[in-house]
């Protein structure tokens, strides 16, 4: 760990506990010193952690679980705080796990991280190669996929959800991709009443989170 001054001195007033740099391992580091250790434009407060990366969670440890359980599941979703927007509405209404792609998919950040709010270190999140063959396994499991998409006839309230769903979201702008689109069960979308007619993902994924979750 490499802190600041001020850094320090928030983690003893935050933690309540009288850091000092030789108990604990810390280094202590003029600011700018510290900033240089850290990626461009970096939002930190005074305090850097170095960790290692987190493990990529097995789907099919995931779909062995019984009960009632939700996965998301993003297509080519590529904004780190779209994804870590979407991870803390997953882990506040109990979400199961997070899906995306290996590639065309943000990598752990720290503003994926920030965005999260400490759900990137609380969701499994599983990274596979092909999101068409990973909702297969998924409907051998027993889950039933849906899509959200803003062209569907169908609105997401009026879809009878089971107790296992896999809910599928696009990216902004070009949505769910055809074969993502063709391996959902059904495709839902949320009714607007604005003009502007839309919403950005993470906001429809919490909506749809709550959807799912509220009904008994």
């Amino acid at each position: 760990m490499v802190v600041s001054e001020n850094g320090l001195d928030a983690l003893r007033q935050h933690l309540g506990v009288d850091w000092t740099t030789d108990a604990f391992g810390i280094e202590e580091k003029p600011r700018q010193e510290l900033e240089a250790l850290l990626p461009p434009g970096a939002v930190h407060q005074g305090v850097a952690l170095l960790v290692r990366r987190l493990p990529n969670a097995a789907l099919d440890k995931i779909v062995e679980g019984e009960g009632r359980s939700l996965i998301l599941v993003l297509d080519q979703v590529t904004d780190p705080q779209n994804v870590g927007a979407i991870l803390r509405s997953a882990e506040a209404f109990g979400a199961a796990a997070l899906v995306m792609q290996d590639r065309h998919a943000p990598p752990e950040s720290a503003a994926m991280a920030k965005a999260a709010s400490g759900a990137l270190e609380r969701v499994p999140v599983a990274r596979v190669a092909n999101i068409a063959h990973a909702l297969d396994q998924m409907k051998a499991h027993g889950y039933w996929s849906v899509g959200l998409a803003a062209e569907a006839d169908t609105v997401l309230s009026d879809v009878d959800m089971g107790p296992r769903i896999a809910l599928v979201l696009g990216a902004e702008g070009s949505g769910l991709r055809r074969l993502t689109a063709e391996r959902c069960d059904v495709l839902a979308r949320l009714p607007m009443q604005g003009a502007v007619g839309s919403l950005n993902v993470s906001n429809a994924a919490a909506v749809a989170l709550y959807e799912f979750f509220r009904r008994p």
